[in-house]
């Protein structure tokens, strides 16, 4: 199956899901990132802030910001198609981009470079049991994981996971997946 094609089908589904099942589901997700070792020693974490039926990462922010924990956010550069993390503070350092992605204001963060982050939550929409993901089409995370040797870990709901999916070349796995029902990989 195309990735294209996978990448349609998930979205369907996460926009299927009724509030009630989604609201739990996040929260069993979070339970288990809070439990990891990898969580409780970072110092700096590195998450996407969600949105729509994207695994809630405003929780997760305010529980690192609660717990003295570093929180940086990326910031994209559609020119270069590269991206950079900046530390937030506030939600209120964030402003909305494209596509309604909510990304640092460069003006009251500052940017924290790779061998800083101790933990990096990528996003994704499909994901197989070696960690490869799909992501939202633009390579972003790829190009940027090329150079990052820090923990990686995505969150997803079960049915985003399949045992296989389409890689190209490029494609980098994250470390480590954990969905509702636990840690997968």
């Amino acid at each position: 199956m195309e990735k294209s094609h996978l990448r349609e089908l998930v979205k369907n589904k996460l926009e299927e899901l009724n509030t009630n099942t989604f609201t739990k589901g996040c929260t069993k997700i979070h339970k288990h990132l809070f439990s990891l070792r990898n969580w409780t020693n970072a110092k700096t974490i590195a998450v996407t802030v969600s949105r729509g039926r994207e695994v809630d990462t405003t929780n997760i922010i305010e529980k690192a910001w609660h717990e003295k924990k570093q929180v940086v956010v990326p910031k994209c550069d559609p020119k270069s198609n590269t991206m950079i993390f900046r530390k937030i503070d506030s939600f209120q350092q964030l402003e909305t981009v494209f596509f309604g992605i909510k990304e640092p204001i460069e003006s009251e963060t500052t940017p924290v470079y790779s061998e800083d982050i101790d933990l990096m939550i990528v996003p994704g929409i499909c994901f197989d049991q070696e960690g490869y993901r799909i992501g939202y089409g633009g390579g972003y995370y790829d190009r940027y994981l090329k150079s990052y040797h820090g923990y990686t870990i995505s969150l997803a709901f079960s049915f985003q996971l399949f045992n296989l999916i389409p890689r190209e070349p490029h494609d980098i796995p994250v470390k480590d997946l954990i969905t509702e029902l636990g840690e997968v990989k």
